[in-house]
């Protein structure tokens, strides 16, 4: 085997490969024999087939394969001998022009792993949220925790806001129904909305049984193009009313939150340290964007295009199926390519970035850190070892945690690295809770 090197720009790369053919016929030739012991023709017995026959059915596509088999084996030899890192996959072509009986040549265009180098964090600042957890936040999440579990039940009087009420309407447009405009027995709740605030005002202060007509203006934005910016007529009947009723944070609450004696002191301590987990998970997030937005300002990477190409592609896949689970067909929602890059970029230079950290200051996730990771995990449900069990029955699974344990590891080293200041932060800030 011959292979001669190109460099056509900075990370490409061209490889000319010269293979002898005498291997390739041999191992053709080899199978074909093991062919013609078990191939099936109509009109031979098995293995009673000529060599001849196997030889015109089968040779073309059993010298495709050796010769697919040779370059793979050749171009790996080829990029190993020379050092190369090659970035996603090659471009194989066969060499044009004559070429000798006795020979095949080929040519692989590739790209190669950029060289990182790693930019200096010491004059780095990263604030390290500090959260005080209290009786007030338990209080606030308690109460979350209440109103999550509203129930309704029926009650004779006039709709207000907040309750649930079941309706029959039926809408019309020019005095003909349109797409939407009809509903049977349906649930909605009041304030929540899920009416149109002119809607809903005609619903309020009527009782089960009532029944309501009125003109209806629906806004020139309205997503239904059908309606919007149009007067349509709706008859209403109100069949239900229902009135919220929150339950009281009392033993019978408590049991609903997993406290098997209906304990309240151990559903508050319970909750704080639910609270406690979440603020420190919020706040090991926070830091980790900081330090990964610190790495790529203080790194510059040259990104191959092979590799950008597949990151768009994958980041694509993700919000096709996002859409899929909505209910939306992602065929008929523009994706253009473009507007995935500047994410793409983002993240293949911050795996460039890491995986050279890595390497460089020998931040390997190790199997007891791994192990840690999950039990955390673990921790938050009613069966922590099925959990661990569930995380250790597939490779692929370990790979995600074990990803997480390299980022972890590389931001503990940023951390020491660079000038960290603990700032004292409010919970509903750190949560993202509206004030």
């Amino acid at each position: 085997m011959q292979a001669n090197l190109e460099t056509l720009s900075s990370l490409e790369r061209r490889l000319s490969v010269t293979l002898p053919l005498d291997k390739v016929n041999t191992e053709v030739e080899s199978r074909l024999k093991r062919l013609a012991r078990t191939v099936k023709l109509h009109g031979f017995r098995p293995g009673k087939v000529p060599m001849k026959i196997v030889e015109q059915q089968f040779g073309g596509q059993v010298r495709q394969e050796v010769l697919g088999d040779a370059v793979q084996q050749s171009f790996g030899e080829a990029v190993k001998e020379k050092n190369l890192r090659v970035a996603g996959y090659p471009r194989i072509e066969v060499k044009p022009g004559d070429t000798p009986e006795h020979l095949f040549e080929y040519i692989a265009t590739f790209e190669v792993y950029p060289e990182v180098a790693v930019g200096e964090l010491a004059q780095v600042r990263i604030e390290r949220p500090v959260v005080d957890i209290n009786d007030t936040e338990v209080d606030k999440t308690i109460e979350i925790l209440r109103k999550q579990r509203t129930h309704y039940h029926v009650v004779d009087r006039a709709a207000q806001s907040g309750d649930q009420i079941r309706m029959d309407y039926r809408g019309t447009l020019g005095g003909q129904p349109f797409d939407g405009g009809t509903g049977t027995d349906q649930n909605t709740l009041l304030g929540g909305g899920q009416l149109l605030p002119d809607f809903e005002k005609h619903l309020i202060g009527m009782k089960a049984g009532e029944s309501s007509a009125f003109d209806l203006h629906f806004p020139d934005d309205y997503h239904g193009k059908e309606v919007a910016g149009k007067v349509a007529h709706f008859e209403v009947q109100l069949k239900e009313v229902q009135q919220p009723h929150v339950p009281e944070a009392d033993a019978a609450f408590a049991k609903s939150l997993g406290v098997a004696d209906g304990d309240l002191g151990k559903m508050r301590a319970d909750v704080k340290a639910n609270l406690e987990r979440e603020v420190k998970r919020r706040a090991e997030t926070r830091v980790k964007d900081q330090v990964m937005k610190s790495l790529l300002e203080a790194t510059k990477v040259e990104v191959p295009r092979a590799l950008l190409d597949m990151e768009i592609e994958r980041l694509m896949q993700t919000m096709r199926h996002d859409l899929a689970q909505r209910g939306l067909k992602a065929d008929q929602i523009p994706m253009p390519r473009e507007a995935f890059e500047p994410e793409a970029v983002r993240r293949v230079s911050l795996g460039l970035i890491l995986a050279e950290m890595v390497k460089l200051h020998k931040l390997e996730a190790k199997p007891d850190q791994i192990k840690s990771v999950i039990q955390e995990y673990a921790q938050s449900y009613e069966k922590p070892e099925e959990v661990m069990r569930w995380y250790y029955q597939q490779p692929e699974r370990l790979r995600e945690v074990e990803s997480i344990v390299l980022e972890d590891n590389v931001v503990k080293w940023a951390l020491s690295n660079a000038k960290v200041e603990d700032k004292p932060t409010p919970f509903d800030d750190l949560m993202g809770n509206a004030q």
